[in-house]
């Protein structure tokens, strides 16, 4: 399929699916918000203060659920709990880290991505009380609720690593595109490389995006191979899981892309240690029973920290054993509490955590939270939906969809586990399109309408 072509049907299928989602009522606002938004933030005001619905978080899966639920509820009937002055575009992290975007295009005001009708507390939480309908924020303020929605998302804990997060500072050539702090010097030391081991790391906890740790080993490895030094480069994968990739489908391609590209794949590896002043890193062998540890020399090394909900929610009665906020993964109810709901990263969903995730979730949480606001049980089902743009290399990329089974549940009628310019630019150029003036303006819920119209309504 010609490329041309193809970026014309992404572009078409984008304003399609705008107007059809206008069409049919999904869309009820359609003018485009003022930057500056009207919000309660200080203490003073939000002391003792109810709302109908609470949410915490302005990450995706928060800004995305205010953006449906406060228009509809009215003002004053909606919070949302957020410390943040900025709310960025975290899919993007990669491009940045590859020198094929900016920083800055990763982000907006927080206040320009919360709707108008709704009061943003800023601050973040501290405490939950789900007996009591109750959020304790960090400046000891009580926010009671009727409804909750959970949307905490992931913190990143470089600090599990035994040398971090110091070791940034004193050596260049450790990155992360993970981290808004450190995500900026990946493209620095992507060309200060001048040969030598390159080591990306794979955490040994969940992730937030599972392939961005091996997107730009990929786009790292076309870096060099550009500038002459690839045969210099001894690039290696090393990763606490037992495979590649989730998905055997992808798992496969990326496989025969690392034997033609020479990349050394180490599975079972998990870092511990980072030694910056004799440049070695620290992997324990997850699969040995006498808990062997293996020591690299680096010469460049990207790191994808450990992660875990926050402590506020990990230490909540609303939790599993690994801290994740324990909802049925079809209805996003909570399994005990059922005022309360989760979306995204932190909770027990066991699909792969993702910005395409909360895409799938935020319709099905929307109309089941309406439901049980009227009295009744939330029927609405999430099938497990979420993607992975794989960047394979500048201007390459395989476009990862599957389901809660890891089964691929691709949207184009035409074979995504392979390597496609056309899905590059899909990610690079109409996905941020999407994400900003689609999904956090509450007006996206993922492929499936795409989907049944390029299968011509065949399949799922």
């Amino acid at each position: 399929m010609a490329c041309s072509t193809n970026l014309s049907l992404l572009k078409s299928l984008v304003n399609s699916t705008w107007g059809v989602s206008r069409t049919l009522g999904r869309c009820s606002r359609v003018s485009v918000r003022p930057l500056a938004c009207t919000f309660s933030t200080s203490r003073r005001d939000n002391a003792a203060k109810s709302y109908q619905l609470v949410i915490v978080g302005g990450g995706t899966g928060g800004c995305s659920m205010a953006a449906k639920m406060a228009p509809k509820l009215g003002r004053g009937k909606v919070a949302v709990i957020e410390p943040a002055d900025v709310h960025y575009y975290q899919p993007m992290f990669t491009l940045v880290g590859a020198g094929i975007k900016t920083f800055e295009q990763t982000q907006q005001p927080m206040g320009s991505v919360l709707p108008k009708t709704c009061d943003w507390i800023k601050d973040s939480a501290a405490s939950f009380d789900p007996k009591a309908c109750t959020v304790t924020t960090a400046s000891g303020d009580e926010i009671k609720y009727e409804y909750l929605i959970v949307a905490v998302g992931f913190q990143l804990n470089y600090h599990d690593i035994k040398g971090l997060p110091e070791a940034f500072e004193q050596d260049p050539m450790l990155t992360s595109n993970y981290s808004p702090k450190y995500v900026t010097r990946t493209i620095k030391a992507l060309d200060a490389f001048k040969g030598g081991n390159a080591i990306f790391t794979f955490p040994n906890s969940p992730i937030k995006c599972a392939g961005a740790p091996q997107k730009i080993m990929w786009l790292a490895e076309d870096n060099w191979r550009k500038r002459g030094i690839r045969d210099k480069a001894n690039i290696i994968f090393n990763t606490s899981l037992g495979v590649i990739f989730g998905v055997k489908k992808y798992a496969n391609s990326l496989l025969e892309l690392a034997s033609a590209r020479n990349v050394k794949v180490n599975y079972k590896h998990s870092l511990i240690e980072v030694c910056p002043d004799k440049k070695e890193a620290v992997f324990a062998k997850l699969d040995s029973e006498k808990g062997e540890t293996e020591t690299f020399k680096y010469d460049f090394m990207h790191i994808s920290p450990p992660m875990s909900t926050p402590p506020a929610l990990k230490n909540s009665s609303m939790v599993n054993e690994g801290g994740f906020l324990n909802v049925d993964k079809n209805t996003l109810q909570h399994v005990e509490y059922p005022n309360v709901f989760g979306i995204g990263d932190c909770t027990t969903v066991p699909t792969a955590k993702t910005a395409a995730a909360v895409a799938g979730q935020c319709g099905v949480l929307k109309r089941n939270l309406q439901s049980v606001m009227q009295g009744k049980k939330p029927v609405s089902q999430y099938d497990g939906y979420t993607s992975c743009p794989l960047i394979t290399g500048y201007g390459r990329c395989i476009l990862a969809e599957f389901d809660f089974d890891l089964q691929p549940y691709e949207t184009f009628p035409f074979n995504q586990g392979v390597e496609r310019r056309s899905m590059y630019h899909l990610k690079k150029d109409v996905m941020p399109q999407m994400y900003w003036k689609m999904l956090l303006r509450g007006y996206w819920e993922g492929p499936g309408f795409t989907r049944k119209i390029m299968h011509l309504g065949m399949g799922r």
